[in-house]
């Protein structure tokens, strides 16, 4: 049985630190996130986009990830990352997934507050949690793409408002981050956060990990960062060592030969994060 980050959230806002959701988009990048974590002793969020559910199947992929969370002694929970349609959702969800987040900030305010209160009624009712953005990230993630012209930061005073009348459970923020590969060293913006942390006491995500200063991670978990995703510096070491790999050994066609280098390198970039995110020994 898979269960809500309620608790797993609630527990590092508490204790000051983050818990750290791992982009998965098979069983080999599913099993190597889990090992790490449990090798790390922390709790652990396996997240999924549309794109890979689309991709894989959702029975598949929640399936895996239960049975991970019965084999493993560490809190392990599914995640749906950047869902935008309640219809994608609902699947999901009625397979046993109590982790959701909602993204219509592409929406209007007071649209996206309407979007948010359907998926939180459905998700709650079955004891989940929802995860909602107010801001916009700036990057891409799968077909989601954001301009700078279009990106905006989180307004602390909008968000007290939007966690009021939405009734979610974490609030994603935008503070400067963004998806994918930065092409200069981002700035953010801690005073904001500090002000979003000061009236709004509800665990807050920071999305666009990838590529971020180690200083910065730290800080923002200091601000108040409960949950910090990573998607890209993932995949990045995972294909590099499946190109390297079969660089080297041009006639291998096994994929367990070549698969197994790139599990390795996903392991090693989870213990990094984890020791990012304090959530070593946290389990």
């Amino acid at each position: 049985m898979l269960i809500s980050t309620k608790q797993m959230l609630l527990d590092a806002q508490i204790n000051g630190y983050a818990v750290p959701a791992f982009n998965i988009h098979n069983l080999e990048t599913a099993l190597s996130v889990a090992r790490a974590a449990e090798e790390m002793k922390s709790p652990v969020i396996l997240a999924a986009t549309p794109g890979t559910l689309k991709f894989n199947g959702s029975h598949y992929i929640v399936a895996i990830v239960k049975e991970l969370a019965k084999n493993y002694s560490i809190p392990i929970t599914f995640h749906l990352d950047h869902h935008e349609a309640f219809e994608d959702i609902k699947l999901p969800v009625d397979l046993g997934c109590k982790s959701v987040m909602i993204d219509a900030s592409h929406k209007s305010f007071e649209k996206n507050i309407m979007s948010v209160r359907e998926v939180v009624e459905y998700v709650h009712a079955v004891g989940g949690t929802v995860e909602a953005e107010l801001g916009r990230i700036g990057g891409i993630e799968e077909d989601l793409v954001v301009t700078e012209e279009s990106e905006f930061y989180t307004d602390p005073l909008a968000a007290k408002e939007f966690v009021e009348k939405t009734g979610i459970d974490s609030l994603a923020v935008a503070i400067g981050t963004a998806h994918g590969l930065y092409k200069s060293v981002p700035k953010l913006d801690f005073a904001r956060l500090e002000e979003i942390r000061r009236i709004i006491d509800l665990p807050l995500v920071l999305h666009g990990a990838s590529g971020l200063p180690e200083d910065s991670i730290k800080k923002a978990v200091e601000l108040g960062i409960c949950k910090i995703n990573i998607a890209t510096e993932l995949k990045i070491p995972f294909t590099d060592a499946i190109r390297e790999y079969l660089s080297t050994n041009k006639n291998e066609s096994d994929p367990r030969k070549y698969l197994a280098p790139a599990k390795e390198a996903i392991v090693k970039v989870v213990k990094e994060k984890i020791l990012l995110c304090g959530s070593n020994n946290k389990a």
